[in-house]
């Protein structure tokens, strides 16, 4: 399961104001990923704007990233909707156009509990066949993970890994102790959360999912690099060059960020899906600022 190695890069969806996907922005987005040889890409993800998407156009952009990569890097699909067979359908989707996985979130609108979360893993892990990925992001779905839950959903067949969101990096060691304890031998523990992901490579986690490798794959691999050959200083250094970016992740959120560098780099100028907004002029100077200063590929 290479997937779920290394750095997954995680690429903005761009779309007109209607929710039709621009696949050939979509395409030059992905080709410099697939040139770059991250471990893999998260197609559809938070940053790729999911639930803005209907079935249609998530399947035209899958097929036309997974055309791109044309088999070169794993690409993980996400799945998530509001009702299981929706997302069953999702995952089917995925499955015949060629994903490695499916990246599964909880959506909800009526607060989940635990033994319906887990029942909608299971439902769509027998029913597609499509390798899962657990989603957890507290900060899109409200729905909180506990490491028993992850434990639990970690034994279904079918379940391959699990994408956290990381903790400071002072907790960075024992968050993935709590974790490795409660899954499976030899399941993948990865983590988002750019700022603090770094330790959790270094601490020994398996994947780094990350937003601004979806425009800077080449620097975000550098880090990763380091961080597995466990050369802790190299790992540190090069991420901490990179915190004028994660000051802005910060600020504005990852999404916002993105869309705007995506913008200045001259790839799309595709607007994030409203009812978000694009920055404010003062916010896109300072993203401008920071990408002359810090020359990221």
């Amino acid at each position: 399961m290479t997937f779920a190695r290394g750095l997954s890069a995680f690429p903005i969806t761009p779309m007109n104001t209607n929710g039709r996907v621009d696949t050939p922005a979509l395409q030059r987005l992905v080709a410099p990923l697939t040139a770059a040889k991250v471990d893999s890409i998260g197609l559809l993800g938070s940053t790729g704007s999911y639930p803005f998407l209907s079935r249609d156009e998530r399947r035209r952009a899958t097929d036309a990233a997974i055309a791109e990569v044309n088999g070169r890097v794993p690409v993980l699909v996400g799945i998530g909707a509001l009702r299981t067979d929706e997302t069953i359908n999702l995952a089917r989707d995925a499955k015949a156009a060629g994903a490695a996985a499916g990246l599964l979130a909880p959506v909800s609108y009526t607060p989940l509990t635990e033994d319906e979360v887990f029942e909608h893993f299971r439902t769509v892990a027998e029913t597609s066949k499509l390798p899962i990925v657990i989603y957890d992001n507290f900060a899109t779905t409200h729905f909180k993970f506990t490491p028993d839950l992850t434990g639990r959903i970690a034994r279904i067949p079918g379940v391959v890994a699990v994408k956290g969101t990381s903790p400071e990096a002072s907790l960075a060691a024992d968050h993935l102790k709590q974790m490795r304890a409660a899954v499976p031998s030899g399941f993948s523990v990865g983590y988002a959360g750019d700022w603090n992901s770094m330790e959790t490579l270094l601490a020994g986690g398996d994947a780094w999912y990350c937003v601004a490798a979806g425009l800077f794959p080449k620097s975000c691999l550098a880090i990763t690099r380091a961080a597995q050959a466990g050369n802790a200083d190299e790992a540190r250094r090069l991420n901490n060059a990179m915190q004028p970016l994660w000051d802005l992740f910060k600020q504005f959120s990852s999404l916002r960020v993105m869309y705007a560098a995506a913008e200045q780099m001259g790839i799309t100028d595709a607007q994030p899906p409203r009812p978000v907004l694009p920055l404010p002029h003062a916010a896109q100077d300072k993203v401008a600022e920071v990408l002359k200063e810090l020359k990221l590929s």
